[in-house]
C-alpha cells in the first residue's frame, strides 16, 4: 500500500487509546493499515540500555519515583506504566528500544527522539544507532532531537547514512542553514509555527517536515492543506483519517 498524503505519525504510539510510549500503544498504531510512522522518545537506563519514555522523571507515567537514569532497564520494565491511563493497561512496563524495534522492523517506520542535551546521556547517540543497526532499520528511521549537538554526533557516527532531524517549537528563517550544518534533512516543528511561505522555504531546501502534535480534525485538515507532503504527528490516528477523508 502506498503512503497516503500527509502521512500520519502516531505520537508515542496510539497515545490517545493506550498509555504513551508503551508496547500496547505501538501495537495499536501498527494495526492500522494506513499508519506508516510511529514517534517514540528514548533515554538511557542506569545500565546504559536505551528505553522508551518521554519524561526524565518517572512519576507522571509510572508508579516509580525519581529519574529514569537511576533505574535499570529490567527495573523500568517491571514498573506499572499503564494504570495511570487505564486499569486495562496495568501490566505495561517501560519498554526498551530493542523491544519496540523488534515489533516495527520491516513493518513500520520510526521517528526516534533522543532525549539529551549533551550533558545528560552522553552515550545515547552511539547506543541508539547500535540498536537501529542491530535490527537493520537504517532506512526505516529518522533520529531527531532538540539538541543540535546530537545530530552532529549522529552524522559523524553514521557517516551521514542515517537520516536525522531537528525538533523545534519556534521559527527562524535560518532553519534551512542550521539543518544543513548538522547534515539533517528533517524538521519536526510545532504545527502553529507553519504557514505556506515557510513550508515553501523548507521544501525548496529539500527538508521533510513533520508538524506536531495535532489532535483536532479541523486543525489537522488546515495544516494538511499547506502541503500534501507535510507529515502529521497526532495522538489520534483515527482523527487524522477522518480529516484526510475530505482531502484529495
Amino acid at each position: 500500500m502506498a503512503e497516503p498524503r500527509n502521512v500520519c505519525v502516531a505520537h508515542r504510539g496510539w497515545s490517545g487509546r493506550a498509555p504513551e510510549n508503551t508496547l500496547a500503544a505501538v501495537k495499536l498504531a501498527m494495526e492500522e493499515p494506513d499508519v506508516f510512522w510511529i514517534e517514540i522518545d528514548v533515554q538511557l537506563s542506569k545500565d546504559h540500555i536505551p528505553v522508551v519514555i518521554h519524561d526524565y522523571k518517572l512519576r507522571r507515567t509510572t508508579n516509580g519515583k525519581g529519574d529514569v537514569r537511576n533505574w535499570t532497564a529490567a527495573e523500568l520494565g517491571a514498573l506499572d506504566a499503564g494504570s495511570w491511563f487505564s486499569p486495562l493497561f496495568k501490566d505495561e512496563g517501560v519498554p526498551t528500544l530493542d523491544q519496540v524495534l523488534a515489533l516495527t522492523a520491516g513493518r513500520c517506520n520510526v521517528n526516534i527522539e533522543l532525549k539529551t542535551n549533551g550533558i545528560r546521556y552522553p552515550a545515547l547517540e552511539e547506543l541508539v544507532l547500535a540498536s537501529v543497526r542491530r535490527f537493520g532499520m537504517e532506512n526505516e528511521v529518522v533520529l531527531t532531537s532538540f539538541y543540535a549537538g546530537a545530530l552532529n554526533k549522529l552524522f559523524k557516527l553514521s557517516e551521514g547514512r542515517i537520516r536525522t532531524g531537528l525538533i523545534i517549537d519556534s521559527w527562524r528563517q535560518t532553519l534551512p542553514l542550521e539543518l544543513s550544518q548538522t547534515g539533517s534533512t528533517f524538521l519536526s516543528i510545532d504545527y502553529s509555527r507553519l504557514n505556506k511561505e515557510r513550508m515553501k522555504l523548507l521544501k525548496e531546501a529539500g527538508i521533510q517536515v513533520m508538524a506536531w502534535t495535532i489532535n483536532e480534525e479541523r486543525a489537522i485538515r488546515k495544516i494538511a492543506e499547506l502541503d500534501r507532503e507535510l507529515m502529521i504527528c497526532t495522538n489520534f490516528p483515527n482523527r487524522w483519517r477522518q480529516a484526510m477523508a475530505g482531502l484529495r
